[in-house]
């Protein structure tokens, strides 16, 4: 897995995450105990599904460690607005609609559109990175070729 940048607060929820799916560690092996007292475990529907549980648990505290392995945070004092990257907030204009929208630029973890955070592995964001106020960008996305005009940059 490569890198992946993130700010301190996507990196504190991160930690949380992983440290919340260690604690459930105990509760499923708790479980399985429970339902191996009960007997016969060919046929036992509570045992399957606790071992189910304790797998799919053990997946995921993988995923999770991997992912704070491979995490950097971003150091916010060292940016600029010269030009768009990862915490950028970025004013653009649809060339098309001349709809303006505004983003920030996010790592894949912490995106969610809705609140405005885009993803900079989506291909607007791919788009927008390295580029300055007043740059015309193209977006290929699955619908065809967005433009957008940059017009502003902030942190």
């Amino acid at each position: 897995m490569a890198l992946e940048y993130m700010t301190q607060a996507g990196y504190d929820k991160l930690k949380k995450e992983l440290a919340d799916a260690l604690a459930q560690r105990p509760v499923i092996s708790a479980a399985i105990a429970e339902a191996r007292e009960k007997g016969d475990l060919s046929e036992n529907a509570e045992y399957d599904a606790a071992r189910d549980a304790q797998g799919l648990l053990e997946v995921k505290i993988a995923r999770l460690k991997e992912k704070v392995t491979n995490a950097r945070v971003i150091d916010e004092s060292k940016l600029s607005t010269d030009t768009v990257q990862l915490l950028s907030k970025v004013k653009v204009e649809n060339m098309a609609n001349k709809m303006v929208m505004q983003f920030t630029i996010v790592g894949e973890n912490e995106a969610d559109f809705s609140k405005g955070l885009l993803s900079a592995s989506t291909p607007i964001g791919k788009a927008l990175i390295g580029h300055a106020k007043g740059d015309v960008v193209e977006a290929h996305v699955p619908s065809g070729v967005m433009k957008f005009k940059i017009l502003e940059i902030a942190l």
